[in-house]
């Protein structure tokens, strides 16, 4: 049955993906902020189909907390999930993300209509700079930034492994941080095809307020969002999941 679940969830969910990326040329013709309403299509039809066919409940925690206007949203990063999952949440979001997924047929083309910023890699100084730089022109139109400090998905249980480049945006951005918790990984694991029903947690976390000491925020914005991960992940784990013990070894592989 779980095998079953995840291969009718991979044929709906890539069927879905190419029904939104092609009926998304429609919003070509309207402004970006409109634009959006296509990607939260997306993102919601996205979420619904993992929690109706592989039977995930799906639980956001916290987004009374979401202040208006722009800031800075850094997120845990264990499975696909959080890449589409996080977008309806936020009014006109923009992800930082590897410049590589440009070259994704029709995806990659819509990352560029709607202005994501990607990291090229062409030096850290250099990198740093046009991200930053990036990062400031959207926050000026108001835009939510969310950054996955760790550059990649992290299986359950993994060592973190954050990067300084979330600590020097904050320093050259001044705006807020939201820290973002999950526990996306065992539900749907790294590298792996499988599937399962546990309950999926996504908790919005108290925000960091601006004009912190870089090295200051970057201790605790680890912190925190490590410290309440584990708790997710441990909600989790302790609900009735098919296979507990091979989500656990398959995550941390």
């Amino acid at each position: 049955m779980l095998l079953f679940r995840s291969i009718l969830f991979a044929v709906c969910f890539y069927a879905n993906c190419l029904f939104w990326f092609l009926f998304a040329f429609v919003g070509y013709l309207m402004p970006q902020r409109h634009f959006i309403r296509f990607c939260r299509g997306w993102a919601s039809s996205s979420t619904w189909l993992f929690q109706t066919l592989i039977g995930a409940p799906v639980i956001v925690r916290g987004a009374e907390k979401l202040p208006a206007g722009g800031f800075i949203v850094a997120a845990k990063h264990q499975s696909a999930f959080e890449t589409f999952a996080l977008i309806p949440w936020f009014d006109f979001p923009t992800f930082v993300y590897k410049k590589e997924l440009d070259y994704v047929p029709l995806f990659g083309q819509h990352l560029r209509r709607v202005r994501q910023i990607p990291i090229e890699r062409t030096g850290q100084a250099e990198t740093l700079r046009r991200l930053n730089n990036r990062a400031k022109a959207a926050l000026a139109e108001g835009r939510q930034i969310i950054i996955f400090p760790e550059g990649t998905r992290r299986g359950v249980g993994a060592p973190p492994d954050y990067k300084i480049g979330v600590a020097q945006m904050y320093r050259s951005l001044g705006a807020p941080v939201i820290p973002v918790a999950l526990n996306t990984g065992v539900a749907w694991p790294r590298r792996r095809f499988l599937k399962f029903p546990c309950p999926v947690i996504i908790e919005f976390l108290d925000p960091i307020p601006a004009g912190m000491p870089a090295k200051q925020f970057f201790a605790l914005l680890q912190d925190r969002i490590e410290t309440a991960t584990d708790r997710l992940v441990a909600e989790a784990m302790a609900s009735d999941c098919h296979n507990r013990s091979e989500i656990q070894s398959s995550s941390v592989s």
